[in-house]
């Protein structure tokens, strides 16, 4: 019999159920406690917590996320540890998504509706659920791969904020356990899947509502990033945005039709797809060397970058070099984790496991 201990925030009024083989953020999401998340595999530190009464198990912690010291002074990530009795913690950072845009995390099942070859090594797949769910355009599910008990991060690029059908770009990962192993060879229409979420804290940040929008998209990071340019247009159809959408070749780029369209209905939308290992008749170059030449300031502005981390930081450092104020850069990177079988998987096109092998524990007597 799997033992439950109770766990809760600093300043809450009462604690949740946490089982010792559950993770004290899952059990915080789905008890509609927010703790600031972004990754849930131990690489970003995003949610991390210094565990003020109780004692946790490290479980898969990362030692270049949480080393040695960290843990010692009662650090702990709370996307992998889990509870080894009642135990009390106190998020390190405190900004977040807001309880506006939180949404507790659930369990939910689908049929397979959809699927489309978008791009190369790139596909669409549509999921009918069998309820609908409620996000914040811009968060992720974890797909249960069939036959483990593994899970693969994957962005939601719907915009509704209540769905029963979820839409998510997938990209071909070279043996990876469920693009290559599952989506693209055995996955089939009418196929059931199960599926977990809403998680991560990048969102549509509707306070932002002056000024233009420029958006970075590296590969499939455009999934978010397509979910929340629909908000901003929704919400403020003349705002003039400039979305950039970062691939190697033509071969790579996809839903063009979709953002010529937009163009068409919004004339101060501005798509921008950017080529870096193919010269065409468009932009070639990263975004990040493109922005800096096209604009001469961005104070006023707000940023969304979605993509490799190498992108997303590039691309983080040229808006601050055009002046956007920092707390207007919203940002998601596309994450790398190593799976049991030792091959690296990034979220967002491969996605990442999380588990909780035996680790050190982190112990503060309260």
């Amino acid at each position: 019999m799997t033992t439950v201990h109770t766990i809760a925030v600093e300043g809450t009024e009462q604690g949740v159920p946490c089982a010792e083989n559950q993770t004290l953020l899952d059990s915080f999401l789905r008890n509609g406690v927010w703790v600031p998340n972004s990754c849930n595999q131990g690489t970003c530190g995003t949610c991390k917590v210094r565990v003020l009464r109780g004692a946790v198990n490290h479980g898969a912690s990362p030692d270049y996320t949480l080393p040695t010291q960290e843990r010692e002074q009662g650090l702990a990530l709370a996307c992998q540890a889990t509870p080894c009795a009642d135990t009390v913690v106190e998020p390190t950072r405190q900004d977040g998504i807001g309880a506006e845009h939180f949404r507790a995390l659930r369990d939910f099942e689908g049929v397979v509706v959809g699927l489309e070859e978008m791009a190369r090594d790139t596909k669409r797949v549509r999921i009918a659920l069998d309820e609908p769910i409620e996000y914040s355009p811009g968060q992720y599910v974890e797909l249960k791969v069939p036959g483990t008990d593994q899970y693969r991060h994957y962005s939601l690029a719907n915009s509704a904020g209540r769905d029963t059908e979820i839409e998510l770009h997938v990209k071909r990962q070279a043996a990876g356990l469920a693009s290559d192993s599952w989506i693209f060879r055995t996955m089939t229409l009418g196929d059931r899947v199960e599926l977990k979420g809403p998680m991560g804290d990048f969102v549509y940040a509707d306070a932002d509502t002056d000024g233009g929008v420029i958006m970075l998209a590296g590969g499939t990071g455009m999934a978010p990033i397509k979910g929340i340019l629909q908000c901003v247009l929704d919400d403020q159809p003349d705002r003039e945005v400039h979305l950039y959408h970062s691939v190697r070749s033509e071969t790579d780029l996809y839903d063009t039709a979709y953002f010529e369209g937009l163009a068409e209905r919004h004339p101060n939308f501005h798509w921008k797809p950017c080529l870096t290992d193919q010269v065409w008749e468009g932009r070639v170059g990263y975004p990040s060397e493109l922005v800096p030449e096209e604009f001469i300031t961005l104070k006023g502005w707000s940023g969304y970058l979605c993509g490799p981390p190498a992108m997303v930081e590039a691309g983080k450092r040229a808006f601050k070099r055009r002046r956007m104020s920092p707390r207007r850069i919203h940002r998601e990177k596309y994450t790398v984790s190593v799976p049991p079988e030792g091959a690296a998987e990034p979220r967002g096109e491969e996605g990442a496991a999380t588990g909780t092998p035996p680790g050190a524990l982190a112990a503060v007597v309260g």
